[in-house]
């Protein structure tokens, strides 16, 4: 294993030598999955779960955006675990996952400007935390080097 660029704590490190990914990169994904992890909250609640999703989504187009967008953090999850497997792929959902940010924060900020000043303030914390989550997403020395796996040997 190629020797890391970037120093950080020994408690930074799995029992296999591989950089953990951070606490706060989950919660990029969670924020980034919220309308998949709404859906999963209204299918759960059967008798409240068409209430739940009309409630955060009227709009069913917009609901489906918030799907589309949230699939990379969705599958984020699930390669996030096997990271060492495919490590080129690994590489490239970073970029991936940066792209749906940008899409996801641009939508916020044309729905914000689309939108009535009387509006609730949901969308303006949403498009400030997206645009945190980007910038940790692209700029987090130790999540970079999260994504810096080396390639497999043959």
């Amino acid at each position: 294993m190629k020797a890391p660029t970037h120093r950080f704590s020994p408690d930074d490190y799995d029992q296999h030598g591989v950089l953990r990914l951070p606490l706060w990169f989950w919660g990029v994904l969670i924020l980034q999955a919220r309308t998949w992890l709404l859906f999963v909250m209204a299918s759960t609640s059967r008798d409240q779960g068409p209430a739940l999703l009309q409630l955060f989504y009227p709009d069913t187009q917009r609901f489906w955006y918030g799907m589309l967008l949230g699939l990379p953090a969705a599958l984020a999850f699930l390669i996030g675990s096997r990271r060492q497997q495919w490590p080129r792929l690994w590489r490239a959902w970073r970029w991936v996952l940066a792209a749906s940010l940008l899409a996801a924060l641009l939508g916020s900020l044309y729905s914000l400007w689309q939108q009535d000043s009387n509006e609730p303030p949901v969308d303006i914390i949403l498009a400030l935390l997206d645009a945190l989550a980007l910038w940790y997403l692209l700029l987090n020395q130790r999540l970079q080097a999260c994504f810096e796996l080396p390639e497999e040997q043959d």
